[in-house]
């Protein structure tokens, strides 16, 4: 998929999650968060590890709940993606004068469009985070923490393209699903990589369908060497793998495989589904760089 087309696919997806209306949020005493990455410049279309330090102060009021954490990563009024979490230790334990700190992987989705007349060459996404309360749907216990915006920057132009060349569904787009957005392969989808002719980080976000394929294996290849192969004990899946350049060939371009030992058909485990394709696994996305 080449970058304007993802730019394409990300608008869509931001309309479908609409403009966020402002709910009520209460400042609250006492505690200070920092939030740092693991890249000292960020770009999109971006894996990278977060560093969350919350600091509690000598006014700190112990709190009497276990809050979640949200953390909203905002493009102008769209919500673009999230990292909303449940912290190590529970808010409830947390005590004046410490600090509890731990680590996150995020992925900023590809959102900067190069082609447009007015960028400058970075963009900006503010982050906003706190503390709620997942039982309380009025929004009212949401506890602000810490607004800060960040500087976005395109990713470098070696980063390897990404093609879904065959054996793929049409993408999907859902706000309220697990994944988000997704593309679902038959028995086996093919990927067209770049070969960056270096050792590069290879991350796949996807899902299975469980209840229609408790065993189901899902194997990935590079080429025609098998990278992994595993059963998910979960209906969502993220795997990655440190990839030595020797793997990748030394053609300009390598194959990426993504197929499974059983499939499905909507139309024959659901009697309300009218889908008939068939259907393997599902990917949300494809990292490489």
């Amino acid at each position: 998929m080449n970058r304007r087309t993802q730019i394409a696919l990300l608008a869509a997806a931001a309309l479908v999650f609409g403009t966020f209306a402002c709910q009520k949020k209460t400042r609250i005493k006492g505690i200070e968060l920092e939030v740092g990455f693991a890249e000292k410049a960020l770009t999109d279309n971006l894996v990278t590890d977060v560093q969350y330090k919350w600091k509690t102060l000598a006014d700190f009021v112990k709190l009497s709940k276990d809050y979640t954490v949200y953390v909203h990563f905002w493009h102008g009024s769209n919500l673009l993606f999230q990292d909303d979490h449940v912290p190590p230790s529970p808010t409830s334990s947390w005590e004046p004068g410490r600090e509890y700190k731990y680590q996150r992987r995020i992925y900023i989705p590809a959102f900067i469009d190069e082609f447009d007349p007015t960028f400058n060459g970075e963009d900006s996404l503010k982050l906003v985070a706190g503390l709620y309360n997942p039982y309380d749907p009025s929004g009212e216990s949401k506890l602000e923490i810490l607004t800060q915006k960040l500087r976005v920057f395109p990713p470098p132009p070696d980063t390897p393209e990404i093609i879904y060349e065959s054996g793929w569904y049409d993408l999907e787009i859902d706000p309220a699903a697990p994944l988000k957005q997704w593309r679902w392969a038959g028995r086996e989808g093919r990927c067209l990589i770049d070969n960056p002719r270096r050792d590069a980080l290879l991350v796949i976000k996807g899902g299975v369908n469980k209840g229609a394929l408790p065993s189901q294996k899902v194997i990935f290849k590079i080429n025609d060497l098998i990278l992994d192969e595993f059963i998910p004990s979960e209906g969502v899946f993220e795997k990655s793998y440190n990839i030595k350049k020797e793997m990748l060939g030394d053609k300009d371009e390598f194959i990426l495989v993504a197929t499974c030992d059983q499939t499905f058909i909507p139309a024959k485990v659901d009697p309300q589904s009218s889908d008939e394709r068939e259907l393997g696994i599902e990917i949300s996305f494809i990292y490489f760089r």
